[in-house]
């Protein structure tokens, strides 16, 4: 298949599986043309699909973005039902959807760290295999300027009870707001993406 490589090498799959699937739906609630991924998409509409309506994540994580090559506003889905474009963000900028990719998820252990300035200086909440859905609560009134994450995979939102535009940090260090896709250093709620492989609780859950 020609999207083997793009497999995370982390995941022991079973022949013949796939470790991501999501299906794409032209019209809310399932309906009009579906288009399905297993990997990667930078433009959408180069691969025939002209809306995005309504989204069934039946192996994930993904990260839609709302600009091709993913760039702009980004929408993390994990597994589960998304039947119209307000069950997947209410930042109210955008109801457009225009590149995708799968979220690598390889780890149990989460740690990550958010600074009140660029390049790791000023104050710091540490967070530890925790979600956290008040900065405040917890102490932490700083703006967020950059951020270092030890293990795991997390989505940052820019106002409490994960509201507001979402931010995806992966292992690795983002020495500015702008390396995480922020136009304004503002984080104040964090949560783990956690993968049912390793999580089967952890992911997200349709209602019936």
């Amino acid at each position: 298949m020609a999207s083997d490589h793009q497999k995370p090498a982390s995941k022991q799959q079973q022949p013949g599986t796939s470790a991501f699937k999501l299906v794409i739906y032209e019209q809310e609630n399932f309906q009009g043309r579906c288009h399905e991924l297993t990997g990667p998409c930078n433009n959408l509409q180069e691969a025939g699909v002209e809306k995005v309506g309504s989204i069934l994540v039946l192996c994930g994580p993904w990260v839609g973005y709302e600009q091709a090559s993913c760039k702009g506003e980004q929408y993390v889905f994990e597994k589960g039902e998304y039947p119209r474009w307000d069950s997947w963000t209410n930042s109210r900028r955008s109801d457009t959807i225009v590149a995708f990719r799968p979220i690598k998820v390889d780890s149990q252990e989460h740690k990550i760290v958010l600074y009140e300035n660029p390049s790791f200086a000023g104050k710091k909440i540490e967070i530890i295999d925790d979600d956290v859905p008040s900065f405040h609560a917890h102490g932490y009134q700083e703006k967020v300027s950059s951020v270092r994450v030890q293990s795991g995979t997390w989505v940052g939102y820019q106002y409490p009870g994960y509201r507001g535009y979402q931010y995806l940090f992966e292992k690795g260090e983002y020495k500015d707001s702008t390396e995480f896709g922020a136009q304004i250093p503002q984080i104040q709620s964090v949560r783990r993406i956690r993968d049912m492989q390793w999580h089967l609780r952890g992911a997200f859950h349709p209602a019936n």
